[in-house]
């Protein structure tokens, strides 16, 4: 029996450049904590980018060694203007590892 060959991936959807996948870096109490300890560092990123898409972005545009991204998407908050209720826009977040000899310093 022959075995069936799988079938190559292809991204839907358009093709971002480094500096459209990360939006931001996330510069909290948390995020400092985890820099400072853990060599971890937080970002706002596009909602379309994949892991490997913002692996190649932050290691391009940052010139380090990734070693892991973990993603979260959040929802967005309900809020209220005057008499209307609204909601904030749903995001991405993107937390990535370094190695361990390399930094990124954003101050």
């Amino acid at each position: 029996m022959a075995k069936a060959k799988k079938k190559e991936q292809v991204k839907k959807g358009p093709t971002l450049e480094p500096h459209q996948i990360i939006i931001k870096p996330m510069v909290t109490e948390k995020g400092v904590y985890q820099s400072n300890e853990l060599n971890q560092y937080t970002f706002k990123v596009n909602a379309l980018a994949t892991k490997t898409e913002i692996k190649n972005a932050v290691e391009g545009l940052f010139k380090v060694k990734v070693v892991k991204v973990a993603t979260q998407n959040r929802k967005g908050k309900p809020r209220r203007y005057r008499f209307t209720w609204g909601r904030t826009k749903p995001w991405k977040k993107a937390i990535v590892k370094l190695d361990a000899e390399h930094r990124i310093d954003f101050f």
